[in-house]
């Protein structure tokens, strides 16, 4: 719920900026339009990080719904080449037996590295997104999580809800803190303000319709998940729906388990590949953006001859999600993904209150209502989130955000069409 209510004032404040803009684009694109090169330059390195760890953690996600299906079909492999080669909590067995301690072991999340591989390929040879076809595949997606919730709510064990809350309000904040990439998505709604016929009423409620209902599905699953199993025992599990509905399958009398876990598992999959095509398609053309603006190599923005994508910017994507994929686990990359969404949302949420400030003449499709009242809200529930994430993860965006600022400053400050050496040198 409180990650649900971030994304609602979020995606209000962000279809404000959108509105603006006479065109549809991305955080990146409104900012370099709005609030200048700098913020924009910030911005868009967030977003490539942003989009690069959820795909890693959606990857690594998948390949464990890989080996789940495997496991269905009797196919056993070593998991020495299905599992990341970092594994902070260990690998255990059913049994809760240790495969491999916590920590570096000799192997690699080949399921992973090959199905980001595998997009790219297809995203470079080109691909025409579909209506129909998105919609089929929201369909399914929303048809396995159903099937799970009605057919597992029968195996319910009510004392695995007690405690109900057993680290307290500060584990809930951490837990959504965790959890906030699976909500990234939701702003390309408020990116159509431009196509409403009403957008001052019709932009909010297409996002909170669609928060209410994802926020719906994602509690029925939450619920059902652990009234399962302990919530201890998928802790840093890729595949935790599809492994619960597995050991819940084995007790007497829950042997339909067995099929609704095929279900789920093929709804998940065909989900999950319709979120990396996503997202490796928009980090590509963030790289492709910038590059285009001057403050990226000219590289990314060079366009296949025959395919006319931008087929170098899409294989750097692709490797650059692909490798460290194989090699750690799914709760250090969505940590990642989460501070760098959170802190793009907290951008947007202050450039629409300096804009109401700078340019209050500049005329708006959508108007967030209530004043500043919502932007503010928005960026304070952003800090309480990045908060509750772990010091580790502060130290590695910081690092990252300083390596961003060090290439800007160094190289694509010079290279921008608005650099003045005459000015610099005063």
């Amino acid at each position: 719920m409180i990650v649900a209510v971030v994304c609602a004032l979020t995606g209000l404040c962000y279809a404000e900026l959108a509105s603006m803009i006479p065109i549809a684009g991305s955080a990146y694109t409104y900012t370099y339009a709005t609030l200048g090169e700098l913020v924009a330059w910030i911005i868009g390195w967030d977003l490539i990080l942003e989009y690069a760890f959820s795909n890693m953690s959606v990857s690594v996600g998948f390949a464990a719904h890989v080996v789940d299906l495997l496991d269905w079909l009797g196919v056993h492999i070593s998991p020495k080449w299905l599992s990341p080669a970092f594994l902070p909590l260990g690998l255990q067995d059913l049994q809760g037996r240790d495969i491999y301690g916590a920590g570096w072991h000799a192997g690699f999340n080949i399921p992973a590295f090959l199905i980001v591989l595998l997009l790219t390929v297809v995203l470079v040879r080109g691909i025409r997104e579909s209506a129909r076809t998105n919609n089929a595949m929201v369909l399914i997606k929303i048809a396995a999580i159903l099937v799970f919730i009605f057919f597992g709510i029968s195996f319910i064990h009510p004392g695995n809800y007690v405690p109900f809350a057993p680290n307290g309000f500060s584990g809930i904040l951490a837990g959504g803190s965790i959890i906030f990439f699976t909500y990234i998505g939701f702003d390309s709604v408020s990116t159509a303000s431009e196509e409403c016929r009403n957008p001052q009423r019709d932009v909010p409620i297409g996002i909170l319709a669609t928060l209410i209902v994802c926020t719906i599905l994602y509690i029925g699953v939450s619920l059902i998940l652990t009234g399962l199993v302990p919530w201890s025992s998928v802790a840093g599990d890729g595949a935790p729906v599809v492994n619960a509905l597995k050991r819940a399958s084995l007790l007497p009398g829950a042997h339909r388990l067995h099929w609704i876990r095929l279900v789920v598992l093929l709804g998940a999959i065909i989900g999950m590949i319709s979120s990396i095509l996503v997202f490796q398609l928009g980090q590509a053309r963030v790289w492709f953006a910038m590059s285009r603006d001057r403050l990226l190599p000219t590289a990314f923005s060079r366009v296949h001859p025959t395919f006319r994508t931008p087929a170098f910017a899409t294989w750097v994507a692709g490797f650059l999600v692909a490798v460290p994929a194989g090699l750690f686990d799914v709760g250090t990359f969505a940590e990642m993904s989460n501070i760098g969404t959170l802190f793009a949302f907290a951008l947007v949420s202050i450039g629409v209150i300096v804009l109401r400030i700078r340019q209050p003449e500049r005329p708006r499709g959508f108007r967030v209502p209530f004043g500043n009242i919502i932007p503010i809200l928005s960026v304070a529930f952003c800090i309480l989130l990045m908060a509750g994430l772990p010091a580790k993860t502060w130290l590695r965006f910081f690092v990252w955000l300083i390596i961003g600022l060090f290439i800007y400053v160094f190289y694509s400050r010079k290279r921008s069409e608005f650099y003045c050496p005459s000015r610099s040198s005063e």
